[in-house]
């Protein structure tokens, strides 16, 4: 399920527009969330990664960003990563193109709240059981959302870093690995060579001393 929904301007993480799953039972841990959301929103610059998943317990944080602008998710941590980054591509399409052009100027929290009825239909629909059905035959360029980086909310949080420089921090151990694994693989292939001569060498004087000594 999607429990919460923020949008927010990427520049100074200004929120936009908001929707929240009505649960009286869960409102105290919404409004930490809804906290985090927002923490998440300052932290946030032009090069920060597209798409990413934050991990928080038994829910995930989930956003895309697009045009300037950052459309967050927090769902249950079982909620299909492929069907909530459709989700969001959906708002980004319908939101960018009813405010695109005053996002830039508005200066007040929460200017598109009216927003909130097309998230909640949006919502319905993708929580609806055929939605899960025919998550298979969903059209968007996510067709391999297991690369999308993952890490936990509140590692972001508490060190106060920036997530483009987890991002950047993560290409280099992807790097790295990349290194790791071709260098075994030559030092294998040396390996192999050593020892393919090594029996060539022993098998080359067996011959030299039978040709000589017994010949």
């Amino acid at each position: 399920m999607i429990v919460l929904t923020m949008i927010a301007r990427v520049a100074d993480g200004l929120p936009l527009a908001a929707s929240i799953q009505e649960d009286e039972q869960s409102g105290r841990d919404l409004q930490q969330h809804q906290s985090q959301a927002k923490q998440l929103f300052r932290k946030l610059n032009a090069n920060s990664p597209e798409r990413c998943t934050l991990e928080a317990g038994s829910v995930t944080f989930h956003y895309l960003i697009a045009q300037g602008i950052c459309y967050l998710s927090l769902c249950e941590a079982n909620f299909p990563k492929k069907l909530v980054f459709a989700f969001l591509e959906d708002l980004h399409n319908e939101f960018y193109e009813q405010y695109g052009r005053r996002v830039s100027t508005v200066t007040r929290p929460y200017s598109f709240i009216e927003f909130d009825t097309f998230i909640q239909k949006k919502k319905r629909s993708y929580i609806d059981n055929r939605a899960r059905r025919n998550l298979g035959s969903i059209s968007t360029e996510l067709q391999d959302v297991q690369r999308i980086m993952v890490t936990n909310i509140e590692e972001v949080l508490q060190r106060g870093e920036a997530l483009s420089s987890l991002d950047t921090k993560a290409s280099h151990l992807s790097s790295l690995s990349q290194k790791y694994r071709s260098d075994a693989k030559y030092l294998n292939t040396r390996s192999t060579y050593a020892k393919v001569a090594a029996v060539a060498v022993v098998f080359i004087t067996l011959i030299i001393y039978v040709r000589f000594y017994w010949l």
